[in-house]
C-alpha cells in the first residue's frame, strides 16, 4: 500500500460545527462528523454546546503528529478526540478554509487557487449568524481567514501580530460574548515555507502552536465554567519540503493531505 489518505473529508467540519450548537448547516454542506458530534452529545449531552472555539493553526500535517507525537503531548491530553481528516484540492490555505467553513469542496464554493475572495456562498458563520448566534473571527490581516469571510453579520478581530490575534482571543474568553470563535495562527505556515517544515524555526513554532491551543482550553475551562464547549484544533492542509530545504503545499500527496484534527469537549 503505497499511499493512505484519510477517509474524513474536511467538508464534515462546517456541519459539525453548527450542529454542536442545535444549528443546521449551511445549505449544501457536507454530512457532520458523528464521531465528534457522538462523543460530544455523550459528554455534554442531549443539548450539546453553546459555546464553540475553533483554532485554526495553519499547516500541521498528519506525518508531523505521527513523526513528533510527544511535541503535541499538552494538547493530546487536553483533548478527547484525535481524528485523521482530509484536506481537499489544491490543498492551499483559502482553498481548504472555504471548504472548512462551507462544508462543500472547491468547485462549488469557487475558491480553486491561491486568491482571497469574499466567500458568496453560505458558510457556518451565516447559518449561526441567522440563528441569532455571535461569533467572531480572531486572524492576523492579509491572511485568508481575514479576506474570504469578510462581509458577514459577525465581528472581525484583525491584527499585525499573532501574538495580538492570541492575546484578543483570551480577552473575548474572559468577556464570554460570544458564542463561536475562530482564532487562525499562520506562524507554522510562515516558518516551514522558509526554512522547511522539520527547521529548529518551525517546530518552534509548531510547539509555539501547541502552546497557545493549550492555553485556550485551560483558559475556557477556567471561565467558561457555566457553559458546555466544543474546542477544536483544526489545520487546513499538510506540508512537505522541496529542493533548496524549504516548505511548501498545495499536492495531492499524503503529506499535503492528511491533516490532524483534535477536540475537546469541556463543561
Amino acid at each position: 500500500m503505497s499511499e493512505l489518505y484519510d477517509s474524513i473529508r474536511l467538508t464534515r467540519s462546517a456541519a459539525t460545527f453548527t450542529r454542536a450548537l442545535g444549528i443546521d448547516a449551511p445549505d449544501g454542506a457536507d454530512a457532520p462528523c458523528d464521531i465528534v458530534l457522538d462523543k460530544l452529545f455523550a459528554e455534554l449531552g442531549e443539548g450539546g454546546a453553546d459555546r464553540v472555539f475553533i483554532y485554526n493553526p495553519d499547516a500541521i500535517a498528519l506525518w508531523l503528529f505521527q513523526k513528533y507525537t510527544e511535541l503535541f503531548k499538552d494538547a493530546i491530553l487536553r483533548t478527547q478526540i484525535q481524528l485523521p481528516m482530509l484536506s481537499v484540492m489544491p490543498s492551499v490555505t483559502p482553498v481548504c478554509f472555504a471548504s472548512m467553513y462551507s462544508g462543500v469542496m472547491p468547485e462549488i464554493h469557487g475558491i480553486m487557487k491561491y486568491e482571497k475572495p469574499v466567500l458568496k456562498i453560505a458558510t457556518a458563520f451565516d447559518a449561526l449568524a441567522a440563528a441569532g448566534k455571535r461569533c467572531a473571527i480572531v486572524s492576523t490581516e492579509g491572511d485568508s481567514i481575514s479576506k474570504i469571510f469578510l462581509e458577514r453579520n459577525i465581528d472581525y478581530y484583525i491584527y499585525p501580530s499573532v501574538e495580538e490575534c492570541n492575546a484578543k482571543a483570551l480577552e473575548l474568553i474572559d468577556s464570554d460574548e460570544y458564542d463561536f470563535i475562530t482564532l487562525y495562527n499562520g506562524n507554522y505556515d510562515g516558518t516551514m515555507h522558509r526554512w522547511a517544515p522539520e527547521g529548529k524555526e518551525s517546530i518552534d513554532a509548531l510547539k509555539a502552536n501547541i502552546a497557545v491551543f493549550s492555553e485556550i482550553h485551560d483558559a475556557i475551562k477556567a471561565k467558561w465554567s457555566g457553559h458546555k464547549t466544543l474546542l477544536g484544533f483544526c489545520p487546513d492542509h499538510g506540508c512537505h519540503e522541496i529542493d533548496g530545504g524549504v516548505g511548501s503545499h498545495g499536492l495531492d500527496m499524503q503529506e499535503d493531505m492528511n491533516i490532524i484534527h483534535m477536540f475537546s469537549f469541556i463543561k
